[in-house]
C-alpha cells in the first residue's frame, strides 16, 4: 500500500492517514473478494486497483478541492468509484452512490457498512429518474461520473441533480476535448456554463486522464432529463 500512498502525496498533495490507509486496505480486499464472485470491475490486480481505481478517483480533488461539508452524488458508480475513495479522504462529505445494477449497489452498501462511512448511501436507480424527483433534483453540490457515457449524455444525467452554483465533474480519457466540443448545446440547455478541462497523469502506468468541470448557472428546464434511455439513444447535440 505504501507506494501509491506516496504518489498521492507527491502528485496530488494528499496525505493519507494510517486510519485512512486501513480503510483503503479493507476496500481493496473487498474488491478482490467480490470480483471472484461476479464482474465488479475489469481491474483485478492489486497495483491496478491502487493506481487505476484509488489514485485515479482521488485525482478529482485537482478540480474539486476539499469536499468536506459538501454533498456529492456519484452516478454510475459501479464499485463505488470515485465516490468511496473521495469519502475516505473527506469524511465530512455526504455521499450518494447511484447505479442501475443491483449487485454493484449491494457491494457499495457492504463497503459503506464495513468501513463505517457516515452520511453515505447507495441506491439502485437510473439518473434520469432521480433527476425528476424532489428528493434528488438540484440537491447536490457536486455530481461526478467515471466511465459512464459520452459527455453530451452525461450533461443530461448530471446537471439536473446539481444545485445552482454547484458543479459536475466527468472523468475522461483522450476524447475529452472532442466530447466537450460536442456538448455545448447540452450544457447550455441543462443550465451549465464555464467549462474547464484539467489534465492529470497516473504514476507507473503513465496514462493521461482528463477532468471536465462544468458549473451549474441556471435551473434545468422542467422537461429534462428525458425519460430513461432517451438521453443515450438521442443525445442533445
Amino acid at each position: 500500500m505504501e507506494n501509491w500512498v506516496k504518489y498521492t502525496d507527491e502528485y496530488l498533495n494528499i496525505t493519507i492517514s494510517e486510519s485512512q490507509q486501513e480503510q483503503f486496505a479493507i476496500y481493496e480486499k473487498l474488491l478482490l473478494e467480490w470480483n471472484e464472485k461476479f464482474n465488479l470491475t475489469a481491474v483485478r490486480d492489486v497495483e491496478g486497483i491502487r493506481i487505476k481505481h484509488f489514485f485515479d478517483s482521488l485525482t478529482c480533488t485537482k478540480a474539486l478541492g476539499n469536499l468536506n461539508g459538501k454533498s456529492l452524488v456519484d452516478v454510475g458508480t459501479g464499485a463505488g468509484l470515485p465516490g468511496i475513495p473521495l469519502k475516505i479522504i473527506y469524511p465530512e462529505m455526504s455521499l450518494v452512490l447511484v447505479d442501475a445494477t443491483g449487485k454493484k449497489v449491494n457491494f457499495c452498501q457492504h463497503v459503506i457498512q464495513t468501513l463505517g462511512l457516515k452520511n453515505s448511501m447507495a441506491i439502485q436507480a437510473r439518473s434520469e429518474e432521480m433527476g425528476l424527483t424532489r428528493e434528488h433534483r438540484e440537491r447536490y453540490d457536486v455530481a461526478v461520473a467515471r466511465a459512464v457515457a459520452r459527455l453530451p449524455i452525461l450533461c443530461e444525467y448530471l446537471l439536473p441533480l446539481v444545485k445552482i452554483g454547484g458543479v459536475i465533474l466527468a472523468q475522461k480519457g483522450e476524447t475529452a476535448a472532442e466530447e466537450l466540443a460536442q456538448s455545448k448545446k447540452a450544457i447550455k440547455m441543462m443550465g451549465g456554463k464555464n467549462q474547464n478541462i484539467l489534465s492529470v497523469s497516473l504514476p507507473i502506468f503513465e496514462d493521461r486522464r482528463y477532468l471536465i468541470l462544468i458549473e451549474k448557472a441556471t435551473s434545468t428546464p422542467a422537461n429534462y432529463p428525458r425519460r430513461a434511455g432517451i438521453p443515450s439513444q438521442k443525445p442533445i447535440q
